[in-house]
């Protein structure tokens, strides 16, 4: 059920911009705006309320969905479920050799200007679409960091693949720079990323055969693999 939060975006609160930009929060393939919040607040910029702007709004927050658990609860039930991650030249040979399908979640404009062959586009994130009071809000927030074409979590991820895929397809999840579910010291519990957010949605959903594309197409595509364009 949707809770009535009042909001008062204040922009130097990072705690505010993280329930507002949760789509951007959730993953490095988007513009890193917890580095634009550090930037912003070392370069001993002043509170845009202290400059006489504050942008007041009662909006209604959507629940909390599955998207937005905690990265910490999501990797753990990825870990459980084996969720395997491979590289992009293992991708490749399973792809050809044992009937994987590639599904690459990044925004339709980036999958158009280069996928892997025979590769299926399902975006997790879209543009915001609505104008209600709390996506007026979240517009705002993103434009503060110029980010004009904001984005949140596509309501219709799971309904658009199981129009695509069966349950039971071989499944390697792709996006731009893939994350990991491997711990290293800097990273102790690896690093989310929207295809691991996509292979958590889907195996949630019941898919059964979720793998994710290890290092992302970014890798892919800087290991010369084969690619195509819709343009």
């Amino acid at each position: 059920m949707a809770a009535f939060t009042p909001i008062a975006l204040q922009y130097s609160s990072t705690s505010s911009l993280h329930s507002l930009l949760p789509s951007l929060e959730a993953s490095r393939d988007h513009n890193s705006w917890w580095g634009k919040v550090r930037s912003y607040k070392s370069a001993g910029k002043r509170p845009l309320q202290q400059r006489g702007l504050t942008i007041q709004s009662a909006a209604t927050k959507p629940a909390k969905s599955p998207a937005e658990e905690d990265w910490k609860v999501k990797r753990e039930y990825l870990v459980q479920k084996r969720v395997r991650s491979v590289d992009a030249k293992e991708a490749l040979r399973l792809q050809k050799e044992n009937n994987f399908v590639i599904l690459d979640v990044r925004p339709e404009a980036e999958f158009k200007e280069a996928h892997p062959p025979d590769a299926i586009n399902v975006q997790i994130y879209r543009l915001i679409k609505e104008w209600t009071a709390w996506d007026i809000a979240r517009r705002a927030a993103f434009a503060f960091f110029g980010i004009f074409s904001g984005t949140e979590e596509n309501p219709e991820f799971i309904q658009s693949v199981e129009a695509k895929l069966d349950k039971n397809a071989k499944i390697i999840v792709a996006c731009s720079a893939g994350g990991t579910l491997k711990p290293s010291q800097n990273l102790p519990e690896g690093q989310q990323s929207r295809s691991l957010i996509a292979a958590y949605l889907l195996v949630l959903n019941g898919f059964s055969n979720v793998f994710h594309l290890e290092g992302g197409l970014y890798s892919w595509f800087k290991e010369d693999l084969p690619s195509v364009s819709e343009e």
